[in-house]
């Protein structure tokens, strides 16, 4: 799995613009829940889809960027969450035990 750590709220506008062109998947990962390290260990045990964009966001260094998120893309915050974006518009989102990368592969086909 090739992540990209997002550390910047800056680095949305771009994220936004690339959706134009392919999807872009964003996972909010929090370090001291369980459940988000186990659907994180899920996402890098599958095969991701190609074309696609993985940005991993640690949400305890970075809570600004993760509000910064629900309010660009209109979503309500969850931890762990992952979403889809495309054409600039958050297409699909998903938290807990519902992330899976088959529903991640589905949405960016």
């Amino acid at each position: 799995m090739d992540w990209k750590n997002l550390t910047s709220i800056d680095e949305l506008e771009a994220i936004a613009n690339k959706s134009f062109n392919s999807p872009q998947v964003l996972f909010k990962h929090s370090t001291r829940c369980s459940i988000s390290s186990m659907a994180l260990n899920r996402l890098e045990s599958s095969t991701p889809p190609a074309g696609v964009d993985f940005y991993l966001l640690d949400l305890l260094q970075h809570r600004n960027i993760s509000a910064a998120i629900a309010e660009k893309f209109k979503v309500h915050h969850e931890s762990p969450q992952v979403l889809v974006i495309i054409n600039g518009e958050c297409t699909f989102d998903e938290s807990h035990m519902g992330i899976s990368m088959d529903e991640i592969a589905e949405q960016t086909a």
